[in-house]
């Protein structure tokens, strides 16, 4: 199996080495692993594509490359330059370092990865660790990722559902913050909603006498709705979600018979 490796944390985070591993094992001995990463951290920075400059790519090592651009520029960079006479048989962002449950999955540039690599009809797969007070100080928190990983990539594998939609499917994997002993499982769970939970600004005003805001994050230990992925993780499961980029609300259209001329 021929496997490209990605994230958002930057080539030289930590996540992405544990990320390698668990493609080395699924890839097997007589597989590839391809790494194509950023050359700095893009967290929050969705599905941006790198659209109005050139982006500039850098082969640091055979199958190993940094770029001047987001996720998703990485996986287009990937599959119409270094991979182009060799597609990728699957696509593996992360492991991000932090949760991309409930309404972090919208600002993910994890899932932005994830996203084009679907589009452009390669398997998909985003992998997040959630962090919290049972596993942010041990010696390496990304040891549930670590233990866990590649076991539940291969159910996704042995799971792939047909596309008849035209948006094919990306997963969205997260990874409980516990220890990898006190995981419970794994459960198949909805995108939640964490109630009240929103992204927000921090004032600063410079010695200079110029304002700054300060991007800040909400409360990740607010449990969503009983079943959805964030709740699950909160609960010691490893989350397992299917996704498509189709935004459409499609209930609501029983209800906008009156726009219709």
């Amino acid at each position: 199996m021929r496997i490209l490796v990605t994230n958002d944390d930057g080539i030289n985070a930590p996540g992405l080495i544990v990320l390698e591993g668990i493609a080395k094992s699924l890839a097997g001995p007589d597989g590839e692993v391809w790494t194509i990463a950023p050359a700095f951290e893009q967290s929050g920075v969705a599905h941006c594509i790198n659209y109005v400059k050139p982006t500039l790519i850098t082969e640091l090592e055979p199958r190993r490359y940094m770029i001047e651009g987001s996720p998703a520029d990485c996986i287009l960079c990937a599959l119409y330059d270094p991979m182009k006479d060799a597609r990728p048989d699957l696509i593996l962002s992360g492991v991000n370092r932090g949760n991309n449950a409930a309404e972090n999955t919208l600002y993910s540039g994890t899932i932005g990865a994830a996203i084009e690599g679907a589009l452009q009809g390669v398997l998909s797969i985003a992998l997040s660790q959630f962090y919290g007070p049972d596993n942010r100080d041990l010696e390496n928190p990304f040891e549930t990722a670590v233990q866990h990983g590649a076991d539940v990539c291969r159910r996704i594998l042995a799971q792939q559902p047909k596309d008849e939609n035209g948006y094919s499917v990306f997963w969205n994997v997260n990874f409980p913050p516990v220890a990898a002993a006190d995981v419970k499982g794994i459960r198949t769970a909805p995108q939640g909603r964490r109630p009240g939970v929103n992204f927000s600004t921090i004032p600063h005003d410079a010695p200079n006498g110029r304002r700054f805001l300060w991007i800040a994050g909400g409360n990740q230990q607010v449990a969503p709705a009983d079943g959805t992925d964030a709740a699950v993780n909160l609960e010691g499961y490893i989350s397992v979600t299917p996704m498509r980029a189709d935004l459409t609300a499609h209930d609501a259209f029983p209800d906008l018979s009156d726009i219709n001329t």
